[in-house]
């Protein structure tokens, strides 16, 4: 990827070394990813387990309860199994998670894990808002997350993971380091902008359950099945450096009928010759290491 400009932003992008290695010195990378979302009150996700819709005006009362289940029960499972693994994850929270569930934020970061933001809700997103809304909308984010978790959060991904062409920008100048709503290479880069800049790391989207299992119907088995195939790909295929994430959200995969996976993606990481961090300590390695 030389460097350009990027094709949503506009900004300068800054590629990476041709000799760049992960933290280390891998040549690859797992990250895990967990998703604790929450919706702004009255709204519901626009995908539940019965997978036909309700007629326009209709609550979904059935997608509202299943979202329920990721404060009440998902989120404890999930970091549970990563806990005895001693793998540390990223975790996209909403505003409305840190306002509703503090002390489960406060928890993520007592246990090592890395909580950043996810908007003000599920419903809330960038694309869809004015430039002031978009500002205000990561100013009051920032502060409840920040506040649930006790320490300033230094990542941000949208929700649908859709940010607006200037959400990068406004992120970087409230002080984000790195931001996630990137997906056009294989390795993270800085966005350069007039005044600041941002690491974007990209997040690939092959092992993740709301696709695999929620959207497509595959079975949990599945997402274990595509995470070995590529990891094993990547070690032994791969000649260059490569990233893989394992993304499960709270209220689809924090249920024991797709933990166990999670559970099983870890214990394959863990015993494979890769790096496994944060998207924090990435931004903080490309920092480093970007000459």
């Amino acid at each position: 990827m030389a460097d350009t400009r990027d094709i949503v932003t506009g900004a300068k992008v800054q590629a990476a070394p041709k000799d760049f290695l992960w933290p280390n010195g891998k040549r690859v990378a797992v990250i895990f990813n967990i998703a604790y979302e929450g919706w702004s009150d009255g709204k519901t996700p626009g995908i539940g387990p019965m997978g036909n819709p309700l007629p326009a005006g209709n609550v979904d009362t059935n997608a509202m309860s299943w979202a329920a289940y990721g404060p009440n029960r998902g989120i404890q499972r999930l970091t549970g199994i990563l806990d005895r693994h001693k793998i540390k994850a990223s975790v996209m929270v909403n505003g409305v998670i840190a306002e509703r569930f503090p002390d489960t934020v406060k928890a993520l970061t007592a246990a090592g894990h890395e909580p950043l933001s996810h908007s003000y809700a599920m419903d809330v997103i960038p694309t869809m808002l004015s430039e002031e809304q978009e500002r205000a909308n990561i100013e009051k984010t920032t502060a409840l997350v920040s506040k649930a978790a006790g320490q300033k959060v230094a990542g941000w991904i949208s929700p649908r993971g859709t940010p607006s062409r200037k959400t990068a920008q406004m992120v970087a100048d409230a002080g984000y380091q790195w931001q996630g709503d990137a997906y056009d290479s294989d390795l993270p880069y800085i966005q350069h902008f007039e005044k600041n800049s941002i690491v974007a790391i990209p997040l690939t989207m092959e092992v993740n359950d709301m696709p695999l299992y929620v959207r497509y119907g595959n079975a949990p088995s599945v997402f274990f099945d595509i995470f070995k195939e590529n990891l094993e790909f990547a070690l032994k295929r791969e000649t260059g450096p490569i990233s893989i994430d394992v993304t499960a959200h709270t209220h689809v995969f924090g249920r024991m009928s797709g933990a166990w996976v999670f559970d099983a993606c870890a214990e394959i990481a863990r015993n494979s010759d890769v790096w496994i961090g944060t998207r924090g300590e990435i931004a903080a390695h490309v920092r480093k290491t970007f000459r």
